[in-house]
This record gives structure tokens, C-alpha cells and sequence, in this order.
């Protein structure tokens, strides 16, 4: 019996917006994991990193194709470490990283959850801060009911002297938690559906 032909998906580009490599550009494919962050988010986001990010580690958790990465590399930060569980994802996450910047980037395949410990103790033996920028899948598709509350457990996980600043990018109808660990919430911003949540150590 013939396989059917695979189902060719979707790719949507997106641009580096400033930096080094303003103007490259960064491939996101078209499946339902991943989500691009919008534009006006990411903008909001560097705005409020602006020059801090320079020469500070940089994690993007639930990396998708690694704009939010690929942008803080571009401004000036100095490694960034990627995770990515969908393979499709990854891919294009590979191709974007090759195209970018490969030399400071360290891509890890597989489960976020389970890859975190590994990459924290690598940014903790850096000893250079950190900023961790999660956004996990929207908890609303099956299996991921439990995803915000496994998120937390990561963020509570982080030691005050390791990190700069905790952004996650969450459902708006999320009541995040004041205090997380060490971490106290310092500003949120709203995107219709999504809303920016920032923390840093107290």
C-alpha cells in the first residue's frame, strides 16, 4: 500500500527587528504548538529589556522557532539557550539558528520540563545573571491542562543570585501568582489574549 504524501506545512516569516542582525529573517511553521509572539509584544518586551540584556544569558523555555531568542542574541545578549520538544519545530528552530547567529546559541531537543535542570546548571556555572523567558502551550489543548502549574514549579526552582528577570507570556484570563519562590511580580502588561508578566528576585 502507497504512503500518502506527507502534508507540506505552513512556514510564515517574521523579521529581527533590531541589532546586529536586524532584517534576517526567521522562519515559524504553521502548527499548533507553536505560536509567533506578536509584534507589538516583542516590542514591548525589549523596550522594557532595552540594554540590560547585553552580554546577560538568555532562555527562551518553549522555544518554538526561537524569535524571542534569536532577537535578544541580535541586541546584544550573550549566549541563549533554546528548548524545544516539537520536532517540526526544532527544525526550523536548527535553520534559524544556522542563518542567525549558531556561535552563542545552544539548541536542546526534547521535553522543556525535563531539559530545564540541565540548561540551569549551565547558566548557574556561567555565573553570569540570566533572563528566562517562558511561554509555555496555551493550557486550553488536551494533555495540557497542567501546564501553568508545571511552569511555576520551574520558576519556583530558580535561585535568586542565577536570575535577572522571570517574563511569562500567559493567557490573560491567568491569574498569576504575586510571589513565585524568590521571585515577586514587578509588572504585567496586557496583549488582548495574552498577557506579559514579569518577576524579579526580591
Amino acid at each position: 500500500m502507497p504512503s500518502r504524501p506527507k502534508e507540506k506545512i505552513k512556514i510564515f516569516t517574521t523579521t529581527i527587528t533590531a541589532g546586529v542582525h536586524k532584517g534576517k529573517k526567521v522562519e515559524i511553521p504553521d502548527i499548533f504548538t507553536t505560536r509567533s509572539s506578536k509584534g507589538i509584544l516583542k516590542e514591548s518586551l525589549f523596550n522594557t529589556l532595552q540594554f540590560d540584556i547585553i552580554d546577560k544569558n538568555f532562555v527562551e523555555v518553549f522555544s518554538g522557532s526561537g524569535s524571542i531568542g534569536l532577537e535578544a542574541l541580535s541586541r546584544g545578549a550573550g549566549q541563549c539557550y533554546f528548548m524545544e520538544y516539537n520536532k517540526t519545530a526544532f527544525r526550523c528552530l536548527e535553520g534559524n539558528v544556522k542563518r542567525v547567529d549558531a556561535s552563542r546559541s545552544h539548541l536542546f531537543y526534547g521535553d522543556s520540563f525535563e531539559k530545564f535542570p540541565l540548561v540551569y546548571d549551565m547558566v548557574k556555572k556561567s555565573k553570569e545573571k540570566t533572563y528566562f523567558y517562558f511561554d509555555p502551550p496555551f493550557s486550553t489543548r488536551d494533555g495540557m491542562d497542567d501546564v501553568y502549574d508545571k511552569t511555576i514549579a520551574l520558576i519556583e526552582s530558580i535561585e535568586p543570585n542565577v536570575v535577572e528577570l522571570v517574563i511569562v507570556e500567559h493567557m490573560t484570563n491567568l491569574d498569576m501568582p504575586e510571589t513565585i519562590g524568590t521571585l515577586t511580580l514587578i509588572k504585567r502588561k496586557k496583549f488582548g489574549r495574552s498577557t506579559m508578566t514579569y518577576y524579579k528576585p526580591t
